[in-house]
């Protein structure tokens, strides 16, 4: 049996080669001498399953372990020398911290020492907000890092930076061993989670889980709802971000947490060439993140569990898997740091996100000379009632705005 099913899915995985890794490079992490001058820095703290890598310039490997702590500095090179969505990886070592993400600063520290500076630091930020990043399948330390440091930098969110990284082989040929570490790792997320929220520090913290790491953030909510009699309070928001968890497995979940649950956003495309093929590999009807939210049953359970979608179908990055829009996007991904910094939730109907995230993302792509016309379709009503008669009524003067943006690339 093993013979036959191994030509089939070999093909289908080869297909998510370029949905994880980034950098050919290795050895990222050994931390050059100076950034530059423009450079922004990053600092986040880090809490994972991996297993410590005697080699510096990875740090932790693929394997697993009980939990480890890192408090890791990133150099963003400066806006003029890179385009917002992008890591841009070093094509040697050292990184030039004038073009590249390069590493200014690496602490291991122990769990103590963690939750102290966590506590210091997040006393110092406005409205002591916290954002917890849980990377997806085929990621490798560095990918995770580089990864979060980019989506910290570009969406300009003042929080608290913490990357919960699980062990990810970094190999699309490793995803069964990848799904098997998101069980290994839900009871050391929740730990977390549990820490962060007892905390008399923090204010609110924020979650943003992408592809697989949404099925171990799904499971470490579950277990700390029923633990807790509920989700704790802090925990405001959590943004699903094209979410490889069956449909049937998440109705569960979400079904499973009692008490209070937190806002969550899940953030769907149809066009989402990863997802199309970790369907066909479980053999599932469909994966959370391609489903199209304006079809039933999804419509109606949606509103029901008063989960909020934003479909991003028609938006176009230089993601050619389709499966990383949430953060190559410059204009989500910063409209995601706005409402983050400004204390308001991303499913807030009062405030038009819908229609604003349509006005901006199809702008940009006029802008750009695709061809993509209105490039994100308008959330549904359960994100904002108000959003499709708001289009329909502003129907002519979106037009316009798109025009004028159409002139204004074509005069540039």
């Amino acid at each position: 049996m093993f013979r036959i099913l191994v030509p089939s899915v070999a093909i289908a995985l080869a297909a998510l080669t370029l949905a994880g890794c980034a950098g050919d490079v290795r050895g990222t992490l050994v931390p050059v001498a100076a950034a530059a001058p423009d450079a922004t820095r990053v600092t986040m703290l880090v809490a994972t399953t991996r297993k410590p890598d005697e080699d510096a310039g990875v740090l932790f490997s693929g394997e697993r372990a009980a939990p480890s702590f890192a408090e890791i500095t990133v150099s963003v090179p400066p806006d003029s020398a890179r385009k917002v969505g992008e890591v841009q990886w070093p094509s040697r070592l050292p990184g030039n911290p004038e073009t590249d993400f390069v590493t200014l600063k690496v602490d291991r520290i122990e769990r103590a020492q963690a939750l102290n500076r966590f506590h210091q630091t997040v006393q110092r930020v406005p409205k002591r907000r916290v954002l917890v990043f849980i990377h997806g399948f085929n990621n490798r330390f560095e990918d995770a890092v580089y990864r979060f440091a980019q989506i910290v930098h570009d969406s300009n969110a003042k929080v608290v930076p913490i990357l919960f990284t699980w062990p990810s082989r970094g190999s699309v040929f490793a995803y069964g061993y990848d799904r098997e570490s998101n069980n290994y790792s839900r009871g050391a997320l929740e730990n977390l989670l549990q820490a962060l929220s007892k905390d008399p520090a923090v204010g609110e913290v924020s979650i943003l889980a992408h592809s697989m790491g949404n099925w171990v953030t799904m499971e470490a909510l579950r277990q700390m709802s029923i633990r807790n009699g509920e989700v704790s309070p802090k925990i405001a928001n959590v943004m699903l971000a094209a979410p490889d968890v069956d449909v049937d497995v998440f109705r569960s979940q979400v079904m499973e947490m009692t008490g209070r649950r937190p806002r969550f956003t899940i953030f769907v495309s149809q066009d989402d060439r990863a997802l199309a093929v970790s369907r066909r590999v479980w053999g599932s009807t469909a994966r959370l993140g391609a489903i199209d939210p304006e079809a039933e049953p999804w419509r109606t359970q949606l509103e029901a569990a008063k989960i909020y979608v934003l479909d991003m179908s028609k938006l176009r990055t230089g993601d050619s898997l389709n499966h990383g829009k949430f953060a190559e996007s410059p204009e989500v991904v910063q409209l995601i740091g706005t409402r983050l910094a400004a204390g308001q939730p991303i499913t807030d109907s009062r405030t038009g996100l819908g229609e604003r995230l349509v006005q901006i993302t199809a702008g940009t792509a006029a802008a750009v000379g695709t061809a993509a016309g209105l490039a994100v379709s308008a959330p549904l009503a359960v994100i904002d009632p108000n959003t499709r008669q708001n289009m329909a009524d502003n129907a002519d003067e979106l037009g316009r705005s798109l025009r004028h943006a159409g002139d204004a690339a074509t005069a540039q």
